[in-house]
Order: C-alpha cells, then sequence, then structure tokens
C-alpha cells in the first residue's frame, strides 16, 4: 500500500510553500515529530499511516490501544464524581418511589432532543409518570420561562428536569421554587458563580469542578445521570418480578447523535460514546432514527459523518423551522409508522429550512462584504430574518471570512429585540465574552460555550453589544486575539496511493469530529481532468496525474467560491489538492472519492 509521504516541515513553515490557498489559508502539517510516529507504531504493531495519525494527535503508545478501541469500562467515571449528582439521583428515585410526575425541559436543537429523548426512554422503562416540554424558539427562546414553568406545574409535575439549559436561567429557576416545583439542572454550557436556585445543579463546568469532563455535551451528562439513578434504584431493590433492569446501552445511539451534534471534542469518555453508539445505531433499534435514516436514504453503514450531516440536520429542523418538540417526540417514539411520518414532516422542514438559510445567506454575505469591517468579529443582522437559521448562517461566514460571526434577527415588532446566534474559531472564546455581555447588562438573555452562543438584545442597545465583543474578543480578554487562519494536514498523496486499503486504515481511528480531526491529505501536482456543477452549487471534478492515477472528488457549496471557480475553469494548470478520503459506493461497488476542502496553485 502506499504510503502517505513523511513530509517534515521546519517549524513555522507552511506545508508544501502554501501561505495562502485558495480558501485563504496558510496550510501546516500536522505531526511535529516523525521519530515519535515510528515508535507507536512499531510499539502498537500498526502500519505507519496509523501511528502518524495517531501520534499528530497527540496519542501516546500507553493510550493507543483504548484510543482505538474505546469503551466505556475504560472511560466511564463514577457519576457521583459530578457535585449534586447523588442529591438529583437520589431526588429521582423520590419521584419515582411516590409516584410524582417528572417533566424533562429540554432545549430544541439536536442536543437537547437527544437529552430529553434519553431521559424519557429511561423513566418510562423504570416506570415513571413523565411529561416533557420543549420551548418554541420564535415565541418563547433559550431556556426555561417562567411561563413554561407554571404551565408543567398546572399539569402535575412536582420535580422538573431541565436538559441542555437551565445554567443561567436565574429568574425562572426562582419563580419556579416559588411554586414549589423542585428542579434538576442538567446542563453543560458555561456556568457563572453563583448558581439558579434547583434542588441540583449537576453541569461539569461549574466553577467548583475539576473539568475533566467538560468537554461532554449535554446528552453525555444526562447519561451519567441515568446511569448513577439507575444505581440507585438498583440499590434500593426497585427491580425485580414484573420490574426488569433496563440494558442502558441501548440508547447509545442517543448519546452519540448528540455528542457529534453538538461539536464536543470527540476524545475520552465522548469518544467511547460515539464509537459504540455508533454501533448500537447499526442495530436499528431505535424506531425515530430509522425513520430518519430510511427517509434520508442512509443505505450504508453509518458513521459520524450520517450523525452530524444527515441525521442532526433533519431533528434540528423542527427547533429551527417547524415544531419545536418533533425531534423529541421522534427520538422517543417506539411505533414505527407514527416515527416514519415525523421523519417525513422533518425531512420536509429541513428542506424548507435549507431554503430559508440559503436566503439569509446570501443577505448576510452581502452586508458584510459591503462592511468590510476591519473588527476582529464581524456582524451581520436583518429584519424578517428567520432566527431558526441564524445559527447555520453565522457557522457559514465564519468559514468563509476566517473570523468569528454573529448575525442576528432583527425583531420588526414593537418589543424591537434582536435574536443573536455565534460561531467562533479556535483560541476566542465567544462563549465567555457573550456571558460577560449579559453581565455587564447589554443582554435581556445569552450564553454558551467557546466555539458558540447565543444572545437576545434590545434593539436600542444592539450598537453597545457590538463595541462590547469587539473589544472583548479584540483586546485578547476572550481568546488571545484571532488566530491566523490554517489548514493541517497528515501528510501527501500521489492518487495511486488513494486507495480502498488506506480508507480501511484510516478508519480505525474513527470516529473523527471535534477534537478528532479526520484524516487530511494533500493531493500533490494534480491536474483537473474535468469538473462540473451537481446539486447547484456542488463542484464534481476527477484529478489526474503524471503517473496515471485518477480520482473522483466533490467539493460542497464551493460554486460561488474561489476554490469552485479554479475547479471549473483550471485550463491545465497542476494543483495542490487538499481533502479527506471518503468511501464512495454506488451500485456494490467500492471506490474512493476526495472531499476537496481546498487547493492551492504549484
Amino acid at each position: 500500500m502506499a504510503e502517505a509521504a513523511a513530509l517534515e516541515t521546519p517549524d513555522g513553515e507552511a506545508f508544501l510553500g502554501v501561505e495562502r490557498s485558495l480558501a485563504g489559508k496558510r496550510w501546516r502539517l500536522r505531526l511535529a515529530d516523525e521519530r515519535a510516529a515510528l515508535m507507536l507504531s512499531q510499539r502498537m504493531e500498526v502500519p505507519e499511516i496509523v501511528g502518524r495519525i495517531l501520534s499528530a494527535r497527540g496519542v501516546t503508545p500507553e493510550e493507543g490501544a483504548d484510543f482505538l478501541d474505546p469503551s466505556l469500562r475504560h472511560y466511564m467515571p463514577d457519576p457521583t464524581s459530578l457535585h449534586d449528582m447523588e442529591a438529583a439521583a437520589t431526588r429521582i428515585h423520590k419521584a419515582l418511589r411516590d409516584g410524582e410526575t417528572i417533566a424533562v425541559f429540554g432545549d430544541y436543537d439536536v442536543d437537547g432532543a437527544t437529552s430529553c429523548a434519553l431521559l424519557l426512554r429511561f423513566l418510562n422503562a423504570v416506570g415513571g409518570t413523565v411529561i416533557f416540554y420543549v420551548p418554541d424558539r420564535m415565541a418563547e427562546g433559550y431556556g426555561p420561562n417562567e411561563g413554561a414553568m407554571k404551565t408543567l406545574h398546572e399539569q402535575g409535575a412536582e420535580l422538573v428536569i431541565t436538559v441542555d439549559c437551565g445554567i443561567t436561567a436565574f429568574e425562572p429557576l426562582a419563580a419556579a421554587a416559588a411554586m414549589g416545583l423542585d428542579v434538576i439542572v442538567v446542563d453543560h454550557h458555561e456556568a457563572e458563580p453563583v448558581l439558579p436556585e434547583a434542588h441540583a445543579v449537576v453541569n461539569p463546568k461549574r466553577l467548583d469542578e475539576s473539568g475533566e469532563l467538560g468537554h461532554l455535551a449535554a446528552v453525555g451528562v444526562a447519561f451519567l445521570l441515568v446511569v448513577a439513578v439507575n444505581r440507585v434504584l438498583r440499590d434500593e431493590g426497585w427491580y425485580g418480578e414484573g420490574r426488569p433492569e433496563p440494558d442502558l446501552m441501548q440508547w447509545l445511539d442517543l448519546v452519540a447523535l448528540g455528542t457529534v451534534c453538538d461539536v464536543v471534542p470527540l476524545t475520552g469518555l465522548n469518544r467511547a460514546y460515539v464509537a459504540q453508539g455508533i454501533k448500537v445505531l447499526a442495530g436499528r433499534g431505535n424506531a425515530g432514527l430509522v425513520a430518519l435514516a430510511d427517509v434520508a436514504g442512509i443505505k450504508e453503514k453509518p458513521g459520524g459523518y450520517h450523525l452530524g450531516f444527515v441525521l442532526g440536520p433533519r431533528v434540528n429542523a423542527g427547533g429551527r423551522v417547524g415544531r419545536a418538540d418533533l425531534g423529541t417526540r421522534l427520538l422517543s417514539c417506539d411505533d414505527s409508522q407514527a416515527a416514519r411520518e415525523m421523519a417525513a414532516e422533518l425531512d420536509a422542514f429541513n428542506q424548507e429550512r435549507r431554503a430559508i438559510e440559503a436566503g439569509v445567506l446570501e443577505a448576510a454575505t452581502l452586508q458584510i462584504e459591503q462592511a468590510a469591517s476591519p473588527d476582529p468579529i464581524l456582524f451581520a443582522a436583518g429584519e424578517g430574518w428567520h432566527p431558526g437559521v441564524i445559527g447555520i448562517v453565522a457557522g457559514r461566514l465564519k468559514e468563509r471570512f476566517n473570523r468569528p460571526v454573529c448575525v442576528f434577527a432583527l425583531d420588526k415588532g414593537e418589543k424591537g429585540e434582536a435574536k443573536g446566534s455565534g460561531r467562533s474559531l479556535p483560541g476566542v472564546d465567544l462563549g465567555a465574552a457573550v456571558i460577560a455581555a449579559r453581565q455587564a447588562e447589554l443582554l435581556i438573555n445569552g450564553g454558551g460555550h467557546a466555539m458558540a452562543a447565543g444572545m437576545t438584545v434590545a434593539g436600542d442597545r444592539f450598537g453597545e453589544l457590538k463595541e462590547f465583543l469587539v473589544q472583548r474578543v479584540g483586546g485578547g480578554e476572550a481568546g488571545a486575539g484571532i488566530p491566523v487562519p490554517e489548514l493541517k494536514f497528515d501528510g501527501a498523496l500521489s492518487l495511486a496511493g488513494a486507495t480502498q486499503e488506506l480508507v480501511t486504515l484510516l478508519e480505525r481511528a474513527a470516529p473523527f469530529g471535534a477534537g478528532n480531526a479526520e484524516p487530511r491529505f494533500v493531493m500533490s501536482h494534480v491536474n483537473v481532468a474535468k469538473a462540473d456543477v451537481v446539486g447547484g452549487n456542488h463542484v464534481r471534478c476527477f484529478l489526474s496525474d503524471a503517473g496515471g492515477g485518477r480520482l473522483k472528488a466533490i467539493a460542497f457549496r464551493s460554486l460561488e467560491t474561489p476554490l469552485g471557480q479554479a475547479l471549473l475553469n483550471n485550463r491545465g494548470e497542476a494543483l495542490h489538492v487538499a481533502g479527506r478520503l471518503r468511501d464512495d459506493s454506488w451500485q456494490g461497488r467500492a471506490r474512493v472519492q476526495l472531499m476537496i476542502d481546498d487547493a492551492a496553485p504549484m
């Protein structure tokens, strides 16, 4: 098998001399120590390319076996190592024992929907009386609100569990306490020194936590809660004749979906969650996920890509442009026919979301280009923009302009509020900046984490907020300024080296995602043999080289970018083309395809 070229690049030098690619990025080689990589491959008895990839991601020989075969047995902590976990589990046991109605209050994104569905499935399985509530994005906004707490109280709830929200819901949770509701907060967003009024606050990002589990998505924290409650139930003799103990592993497909879609680092426990969850997903035991996979046309073995880019967007679509609770209903459904109907509805919402997103993206892009702002953080705002798509648009703009971006939907009504969503770059903690803005009383509501944040601001304070965030980011308080945009690589390949065998070897390091980047290579000195437009704005092409190699490739959403135009209008000029290798199965034939990320002229 042709190995990736082991090209050493001195510190500070651009890989293959590319200082500015067609995407405006500086290319860098990931691997810093060739000798360490060779030693790792020898000690682990794995091919050199696998050793190079693991070493470039900081994996040591001692960690290698667990990294390649991540198990919950190895990575699972004692759930009660988190503050308030024991109190939360004990209170849930009491609610089950006394026949109380338990309400689960979830967020409308994938992490929230999977967290909510996980708790619904568990509590129903152990004989609980459970209801749930997902707020409407447009009418209620993010997180608990007093009206929702009142509704749950009127429905007979005595205990409310918030998932993927609640850590900064001070007033709504104080109101809930005044009503006599006990609240357990299960969250993973940035916490403040003062915690909300609640029976228990379980959040690995509490300031009094060690931080070891701070990389978990909310659904990962929720699974730890399920483990803790199950342990209490077992110890208290809850299980027996007529009430079997549930197999918690059956719900890891939900945990994997929420973890991947929330773009948290796929390291440690998260890596085990996703690796094991993908195996559960392949077993097709969740009627909702089966229906969603079928409507999306997934025929092959599922992987991280399907979670993040096929299933996740459809679950999200309900909260963005449709019915906020539809994702939770689907993922907690056991009726195959009902699941198929809900999956079809979500698929239709997803198509609608794409159309709305395209319009907002076009307007926001034009606005930013015309402003030509030198600020370290970019802003776009418009009346009538759908709040459900501004986060996706912010992410697209961040990739295009290589700067953190905040996009706001301006309310044309009497309130005059602006709802915003931001996406950031590594090294710039946008969540901390937004929390600081809320503490400075510039926001009606706001929070998030380093890479993403949401906020609501009064229209007459919008200008102040922009100035504040520019100062926080530019002054280095939220991060060390804006880093130079870079694209990192695992080596260079000839087209002949892009084989099915190599793809199979690379899969040993999966699942890929944040914190464990999918291997990326440069196809060096290649020509574009043929190129055309597919799907409206994707560019498909065939690459060739002097050695007679040929490789199918595609650059998604690239038609109107310098990359897409260079591929379409290539007149025989040699290029370095960068991307990730994937299986391309069609009509039973297994081939390799390059997912193009970037390119640079020779």
